[in-house]
């Protein structure tokens, strides 16, 4: 089995090799090529990235309508006051985004929240909500007030953790007077 698994990764890297005009690829860079394309197959898209549930930029007749409300609940469904983590579409909305972690604010409805990302990169603008589980290295995160989203409960991948209430009060509050609706 050893011996078969080593020919088909000498076979997979030497293929790559080939078509990329590259050197073979050995050890774990030829295990990550021989898996890339099976990996991705059974991945499918984040939740929030496609379909009815896709995160998407909140227009600004929805952002007039935000009533923020503190009110976390840690049962699986996004609620204000959580840091979630969903699909979030780069600003240019060409396809592109990243999966990341977003402070909910508000709720939309019965199917869908309203949130600002983070990111562990300082930006001038950007709010501080410190440091917590939310992050793997649990760095400081900053909210960007710019951007609100809506985020369909199903758009949800996970929930990342609860905000201590007066990092959520600061952050809305910044976030309110940026957006131009009553925190």
């Amino acid at each position: 089995m050893r011996r078969a698994r080593r020919t088909l990764l000498g076979v997979v890297s030497g293929l790559g090799a080939a078509v990329f005009g590259r050197r073979r690829a050995r050890g774990r860079q030829a295990a990550e090529i021989a898996t890339a394309g099976r990996t991705s197959l059974l991945a499918g898209p984040s939740p929030g990235q496609t379909g009815h549930g896709a995160t998407r930029d909140l227009t600004p007749a929805e952002i007039s309508t935000l009533r923020p409300n503190y009110d976390p609940h840690p049962d699986g469904d996004p609620d204000p006051g959580e840091i979630i983590w969903t699909w979030v579409p780069y600003v240019e909305n060409d396809g592109r985004g990243k999966d990341r972690p977003v402070l909910i604010v508000a709720r939309i409805g019965e199917d869908a929240v309203a949130g600002c990302y983070l990111s562990t990169k300082p930006r001038d603008g950007f709010i501080s909500v410190g440091h917590g589980a939310w992050d793997p290295r649990e760095r400081e995160s900053f909210v960007n007030p710019e951007r609100m989203l809506r985020i369909a409960d199903t758009g949800m991948r996970r929930e990342g953790h609860v905000l201590d209430r007066t990092a959520f009060l600061r952050a809305v509050e910044r976030i309110a007077e940026s957006q131009g609706f009553s925190a």
